[in-house]
């Protein structure tokens, strides 16, 4: 019998030779992190802290926790998560036996001139069976285990594009955030911008009561008005527009939007760069290490790819009971049993397997690409920041000295016009001036803020090396 075995299966190895294993391999590599200051372990633990505490402010605290539980695009990603999850626990299943029971029970008549014997031919009868099978994978060559593998990594690629999605959410949200202090900044600069016009039109009123101007400045003190009070009303919409923004992100409608009020946040103050930030913290960006986990997955799919070629080796076996009649169908005579190998073996198939290996060579390309491309996206889009955020802090520089010098020079013009020692359109101009500085300063002050944010989801999350990052 052992002899029998080993023959057969060496002609089963020689009849696969038939269908041989394409030599394609994968055309495209990963980019080397070394050749790009990445260096990082790329271990993704859950935070300790969150970053958005650097910015002191408990509404965006609330609003942040809001959006972390009922976003529906996060919850979306979730979902993803335990589809992925529960793909896997079924791939892990298949390295284990499988039972099944099976009965049956007919009511037949049985041909008088048929394969049944007297005294039941030409009879009404019960037919019953009834048993237990098992069948259990021997999995040889690994490709079950290739496939737990594939899953697993698609599985951690699903939890880390969650984890992307929620540092992408949060992002949003302090983004929008610091929005809403610019638009409620810049309509307080308009407010302050239509109380000075009105505060000119009251003085250029007497000063024509008193002879000192005439009918045209009067004319264009009272033509600045409604121009500020149209500024006023476009910056609150954009406040009203941004709360909307909110508290859509956070998961609530209209019924949020009374509750989201001024931020009392600093922007100037919030998520201080450290004196140096290594490159490498962009090796734990979890979009990278999610697409990491792909090419893993493709290289695992295109080994199961490979291992059909070969024969699939099954342990099957079953007892069981079969008879006519149903009383019948319960004595120890009728039953049967039986045990033994099953062999599946790929001799002829038009090429599919060859098909679906070249697939799998080709996934694991698509895969190392999509990686290339996740990561040089990465890089360019810190670097972006840290040259944006420079340039910021110099034009922020200069930005205040020119907002101090024209208040200076507001508060002289308005002082003289007052003495009847100028004319209004030099305050006119000066106060465009100083207003014009004062929003170039509320938008500086936000963008610095807004690129340190964008800077932050660029590295991954935080600043610091050694911080724990979110899952």
């Amino acid at each position: 019998m052992n002899t029998f075995r080993l023959t057969a299966f060496a002609a089963t190895l020689a009849i696969t030779a038939c269908v041989t294993v394409p030599k394609t391999g994968p055309q495209q590599q990963p980019i080397a992190g070394s050749t790009l200051g990445l260096t990082a372990s790329g271990a993704m633990q859950r935070p300790t802290q969150t970053w958005w505490a650097a910015f002191g402010d408990a509404q965006l605290d609330r609003l942040m926790q809001d959006a972390l539980a009922n976003n529906p695009g996060l919850a979306q990603a979730m979902a993803r998560v335990r589809e992925a999850q529960a793909m896997a626990d079924a791939s892990n299943a298949g390295l284990y036996p499988s039972v099944s029971y099976d009965a049956q029970e007919t009511r037949e008549r049985f041909s008088r001139h048929g394969e049944i014997p007297p005294p039941f031919a030409g009879g009404t009868y019960w037919q019953g069976s009834q048993g237990l099978n098992l069948s259990w994978d021997l999995d040889f060559w690994g490709r079950q285990s290739s496939l737990l593998k594939q899953a697993r990594s698609q599985t951690s690629a699903e939890v880390l594009d969650a984890a992307s999605a929620r540092l992408a959410l949060s992002g949003a949200v302090a983004q929008g955030y610091v929005e809403l202090f610019r638009n409620h900044a810049l309509a307080e600069v308009a407010q302050r911008s239509l109380a000075q016009r009105q505060g000119i039109l009251e003085i250029t009123r007497k000063r024509v009561d008193a002879g000192l101007d005439s009918k045209i400045e009067l004319h264009e003190a009272e033509g600045a008005v409604p121009q500020a009070q149209v500024a006023l009303k476009q910056a609150q919409a954009a406040v009203e527009l941004t709360i909307h923004q909110l508290a859509a992100l956070s998961g609530h409608g209209a019924e949020a939007y009374a509750a989201i009020e001024t931020p009392s946040l600093d922007p100037a103050a919030a998520l201080p760069l450290p004196t140096a930030l290594p490159a490498d913290l962009i090796g734990r960006r979890p979009d990278i290490l999610a697409a990491r986990d792909r090419v893993e997955a493709a290289t695992s799919g295109q080994a199961a790819a490979k291992a059909a070629f070969y024969p699939d080796v099954n342990l099957v076996a079953f007892a069981a009971t079969s008879a006519i009649g149903f009383g019948n169908l319960f004595q120890a005579a009728s039953g049967s049993a039986g045990a033994g190998p099953a062999l599946h073996l790929p001799v002829f198939d038009a090429g599919r397997l060859r098909s679906e290996y070249r697939g799998a060579t080709a996934e694991i390309d698509a895969a190392v690409d999509g990686y290339n491309e996740t990561v040089l996206h990465a890089v360019q889009q810190a670097a972006d920041q840290l040259s944006l955020i420079r340039a910021l802090d110099a034009e922020l520089i200069d930005q205040q000295k020119s907002l101090d010098e024209a208040e200076a020079a507001y508060q002289l013009a308005e002082e003289r016009y007052r003495n009847g020692m100028t004319s209004y359109l030099t305050v006119l101009g000066s106060q465009t001036r100083v207003l014009s500085a004062r929003g170039e300063h509320v938008e500086l002050v936000s963008d610095q803020a807004i690129a340190r944010i964008n800077l932050l989801l660029a590295v991954g999350g935080s600043f610091d090396p050694d911080a724990q990052l979110p899952l």
